[in-house]
């Protein structure tokens, strides 16, 4: 008999039907300057970033199909402090960012001090990858990454999640934003991952006719399962975003500012999670699960 430990599918991260109501908190120092913001008057300590991941993996993960956290500041401490609820599925984020030019993150490449293997014991049944998307850079280049990637999450039996970001051409040249999400799909969306997570079309502003056609457009070039992010779509109308998204081919969303941005800074956070951040990835979930029942 085979001692191998049998693959995890998308099963192992949706909801019940089918559809995937996932939490992030994987942001680094995208979430550091989110509490500068705020007002913060004392250095933002790692250890702040830390406390506030495994609160918000804490109270948020009962009302999550998944979590998604980064191995750099909370991963080993949510498994060591087992604030995962029993129904929420571990993903971890293998993806490690190079600064530059002024900014956070200027390029990525595969973490390889994240193992696949070592990840699957401590409990994550995904992992996930962020592809910086530029059209003045080679494709060839996207796509051995991906493949890399891909494979070492089979290896381990993990499920893959690749998230393109798009991002203005280092050259210079003209940048279409909407044309160029549109592009990464059709780049990256037949690649071998399990699970794409795609920026939001405008931001998720604009009529929803407009919204409806984009989303569909973008369903037209995946042959995967696809989701939202949050990020650049303003809280108060990332629901309908993601309402809008299922209507035209998307399976629910993977989010973090969405759901937890507006308590970073808080005087209390805790009580900021349950009162404000819970309310609001119970709608979220339950706007999922409308969506998937009416396929």
């Amino acid at each position: 008999m085979s001692s191998q430990k049998p693959p995890f599918s998308l099963k192992d991260i949706s909801r019940p039907d089918g559809g995937f109501a996932m939490l992030a908190v994987d942001q680094r120092e995208a979430m550091r300057l989110m509490f500068i913001a705020s007002g913060q008057t004392k250095p933002v300590a790692d250890s702040m970033l830390t406390d506030f991941k495994v609160a918000a993996t804490r109270i948020l993960s009962p009302y999550a199909s998944a979590v998604l956290a980064d191995k750099q500041y909370c991963f080993d401490q949510i498994v060591e402090q087992r604030v995962v609820a029993d129904s929420c599925g571990l993903i971890i984020a293998a993806d490690h960012f190079l600064p530059g030019n002024g900014i956070p993150v200027d390029s990525v490449e595969i973490d390889k001090t994240v193992d696949p293997f070592t990840a699957r014991e401590m409990g994550a049944k995904a992992m996930k990858l962020l592809v910086l998307w530029r059209e003045d850079e080679a494709a060839e280049t996207r796509l051995q990454m991906v493949d890399e990637f891909v494979a070492r999450c089979r290896s381990a039996g993990l499920v893959s999640i690749i998230e393109p970001v798009v991002r203005p051409p280092r050259s210079g040249w003209g940048f279409d934003r909407e044309a160029a999400i549109v592009a990464a799909a059709a780049e990256l969306g037949s690649t071998g991952a399990d699970l794409y997570k795609a920026e939001m079309p405008a931001g998720g502003k604009g009529d929803e006719k407009t919204l409806l056609a984009a989303c569909q457009k973008l369903n037209d070039q995946m042959a995967m399962p696809w989701v939202i992010l949050s990020s650049g779509v303003d809280t108060d109308i990332f629901g309908r975003a993601v309402r809008i998204a299922m209507k035209g081919g998307a399976s629910g969303f993977l989010a973090g500012r969405a759901v937890w941005a507006s308590v970073i800074g808080a005087t209390d956070p805790l009580t900021m999670l349950r009162d404000v951040s819970v309310p609001r990835l119970k709608r979220l979930a339950e706007i999922v699960d409308e969506g998937m029942s009416q396929r």
